[in-house]
């Protein structure tokens, strides 16, 4: 599964203008970013009483509008994951959140001096703090500017991966924990017996999905 890193601080800190710069850096570098923004519960992105919002009220479970250029999709979800969405995001190299103060991944911080000295993160949390002033804390600390060296930081430890494959295993939606030489293995046998793999050419995305029918 690819890496996911939640961009987090207090509201109105400056999470979003960080996040823009560093897609746009990443980007330049050759890498697939996705972005993920939690937000309050009660929510709805859906326009009410438009097409899509009348389809999932007749009971689609999921809805989506389509265009040359784009696609919105809406699916009701309780408690919507960052590894759900990695799933959809199957073909980019990064997941970038905005929030998920509760969930254990890998955090930056976004600290300004006039909302006070605390941090939302316990320094084990952390691979960096963004902030404009100094903080007395054993933590990589950027200031805002300095995209290149928070990329850079980004890149170092979770993008320069030396593996040739990347198997993601579900069950039920929950990541599975395996060896690499499982996943080797089920890599060098799945790409000899899939039906017509040959004639695709070289197998760079390969997708099994199975699910019990009641």
């Amino acid at each position: 599964m690819q890496p996911i890193i939640s961009i987090i601080g207090k509201s109105e800190s400056g999470k979003t203008t960080l996040l823009e710069a560093l897609i746009a850096e990443l980007k330049q570098r050759g890498y697939r970013v996705a972005v993920i923004k939690h937000t309050g519960t009660g929510y709805d992105f859906d326009t009410p009483n438009k097409d899509s919002w009348r389809f999932r009220r007749a009971g689609a479970g999921i809805s989506a509008i389509a265009s040359a250029e784009q696609v919105a999709i809406f699916k009701k979800a309780e408690n919507y994951s960052p590894e759900e969405f990695a799933r959809l995001a199957r073909d980019c190299d990064l997941i970038l959140t905005e929030g998920y103060k509760q969930s254990n991944y890998p955090r930056i911080e976004v600290h300004r001096k006039e909302q006070g000295a605390g941090l939302l993160s316990r320094p084990e949390q952390l691979i960096a703090v963004v902030t404009d002033e100094p903080l007395d804390i054993n933590v990589p600390q950027f200031t805002p500017d300095n995209i290149t060296a928070i990329a850079g930081l980004i890149e170092s430890r979770f993008l320069k991966q030396t593996a040739s494959r990347d198997i993601d295993i579900l069950c039920n939606g929950s990541p599975i924990t395996t060896t690499p030489f499982f996943l080797d293995l089920l890599a060098r046998t799945l790409e000899a017996i899939v039906p017509g793999a040959v004639a695709c050419g070289k197998i760079t995305d390969l997708q099994i999905s199975l699910r019990r029918l009641r």
